[in-house]
This record gives structure tokens, sequence and C-alpha cells, in this order.
């Protein structure tokens, strides 16, 4: 493992980090969100998704007993709002891309209100299907703002109380500031369920280096602020996994793409989840991109309709294995 480079820019310091805590929208403070409909169970058999490793094809959940493995994924949406929704075409493969998996985050939301992710909810929670989400504040440094979400299954899933919250950015080095929130899986009586929090990015492309570079204290300091060892920062990067800066360089520090275009050109790979593999050992091994030209069976330009990403995901247990200790800082 490399030495970590002294940083350049302004660094955050654990005493000064201070995590902005936001209640759930049902409680209506702070600008985030929670949707949802009590509709049954998910549909059907899960497809199409790629796996670098074996190949092979995860099946959906329904209820998360123990031994059974739970997906979370990664998708940029590209500019989704009032536009896209506009798109019954792009609206249905899009609720059957997000019924893959069992938590998904969102990146590039640009609704101009809450009503837009309750008509994507609609189009998700087609047959029986049970999710909700909840989303963060709209974000960035210039008037178009965006907005991270997480989508979760509520038959497999459940958000731990109190637990959303935007991380602060008292040195302004991130141009929108990571949604961060922690789940459990639901529906596992005979062992301890896999819990997880999960840190939602989309870094500016402009910017990449210095924003890396100030992502390990964002992970770092999410991780040693309560006592969950299994942090997954997940979303668009920008970067591949070779030029992942400070935050590559923590050790023990792994991601799960690699090697795989995660752009809908197949020129680039943008996209990955990173996480502590020492301390999640829940990890499968699998991982992939979701090919939506393959899966859905379309052209070029029906994905460019869709969004300019693809998904990404990795399987997890849904079962806890031997508790971690959560890390010191390096």
């Amino acid at each position: 493992m490399a030495p970590r480079k002294k940083r350049k820019t302004a660094s955050w310091k654990t005493a000064g980090w201070g995590l902005v805590l936001a209640a759930l929208a049902s409680l209506g403070i702070g600008g985030f969100g929670i949707s949802g409909c009590d509709s049954s169970q998910m549909e059907g058999l899960a497809r199409g998704l790629i796996n670098p490793s074996n190949a092979t094809t995860p099946t959906t959940n329904t209820a998360a007993q123990a031994g059974e493995k739970i997906r979370i994924a990664s998708f940029n949406i590209q500019v989704f709002g009032t536009s896209k929704l506009a798109k019954p075409d792009a609206m249905q493969v899009l609720g059957q891309v997000i019924r893959q998996f069992d938590v998904v985050a969102i990146q590039e939301i640009r609704a101009t209100d809450q009503t837009e992710m309750d008509q994507f909810l609609q189009w998700i929670n087609t047959d029986g299907a049970a999710y909700s989400y909840v989303i963060g504040p709209r974000l960035g440094r210039t008037s178009s703002k965006e907005q991270y979400a997480f989508l979760y299954n509520t038959a497999t899933i459940e958000v731990q109380p109190n637990s959303v919250y935007t991380a602060a950015d008292p040195y302004d080095l991130l141009h929108r500031e990571p949604l961060v929130a922690s789940f459990r899986v639901r529906g596992n009586t005979a062992s301890q369920p896999f819990s997880f929090t999960l840190i939602n990015i989309h870094t500016d492309p402009d910017e990449t280096d210095q924003e890396l570079d100030a992502l390990d204290d964002v992970y770092l300091s999410v991780r040693q602020a309560g006592t969950e060892d299994d942090v997954i920062l997940l979303g668009d990067l920008n970067v591949d996994e070779r030029h992942l800066g400070q935050m590559g360089q923590i050790p023990g520090i792994t991601y799960t793409i690699a090697g795989q275009p995660t752009n809908t050109r197949g020129t680039k790979t943008y996209d990955n989840l990173l996480f502590h593999g020492p301390s999640t050992t829940e990890y499968t091994g699998s991982s992939g991109v979701l090919n939506l030209m393959s899966v859905y069976n379309l052209t070029m330009e029906q994905v460019l309709q869709i969004s300019d990403h693809l998904p990404v995901w990795s399987e997890f247990s849904a079962t806890e294995s031997t508790p971690g200790t959560v890390a010191a800082r390096p």
C-alpha cells in the first residue's frame, strides 16, 4: 500500500468534521424526504446481472432469510426530473432496473419538487413491489442543483432510525456533500441481520483529484462517528479504480468494479463501490455492471434516453459475519 501523501489543500480534522444530522422527512425537518407505499412484495426473477468473476445471475429477494444475499447498487440517472418522467419507455425500464436490487444509491436528481420522486416510485412499485426512498437536499455551487437519494425494497431492507444525514463540508472541498444513511436487512430471524452504512457521492469531473483527496476524510469520519464497521462509499466518482487518490490509499480499502466500463458508451469506468475489506466480510465477491442494451434489448440511442451511466452492483450476505470493530484512523 502506497504511503498517504501530505495534503496540499485544507484538510478536515476529526474534531472539526461535525456531521450534520437531519431527521427523516416523515418529521418534516431538514429538507429530507421519505416516501413509500404499502404494497406486498417485489416482482419475479432478476436477470442480466453481469458478473465479471463468474457471470452468475442472482435472483431477486422477497424477504431476506438466513443464508441469503442482498444486492446494493449505484446508478447515476443523468438529470432525472420532469423531462425523464415524460418518457414512459425510459421510465418503464428504470422501474425494472431498480427492482433488480435491494438498495440503490441514485445520483443526479434534478427534480423541481418531491412529487417527481413519488412519481418515480409509482413506476417502480408496479405489480406489487414495495420500494421507498430517502432523499437529501438540493446541493451545488451553481443554479443547477442536484439531490442524492437511496431507493430500497421495504420487503428486504429497513432504514435505521435517525441515520440519514448530509455530511458537512467545512472547507468547501466538495461540490455536493455526500448523503449518508444506515440500513439493516429485514426478515432475518436465524442470526444477526446485516447492517451497513452507505455514503452516496457524485464528484465533480473537473475537480476529481481534490474531491477524492477529501473523501478519505469523509469516509473515515463516518466510520468513527458511530459503531457501524460496514461502511460503503458508492456513486459516480468520475474516475476508475486506478485513480482514487487518497481515498484509494486508506489501508484495507477495496473496490468492486475494475476494468469494466460503466458509462453507456462503454468507454470509461466512472462508478464504483468501495469499503474496508477486512471489516466488510459480508461481501460475497460478486459484482458487476448491468448492461441495459443486452438485458432490455435496447439500442444505444434508447439507453442514452435513460442515462449516460449504467448501474453498478455488489452482493452481500444478508446476515452479519463476525462483527468487527470500527477501525482506527490510519
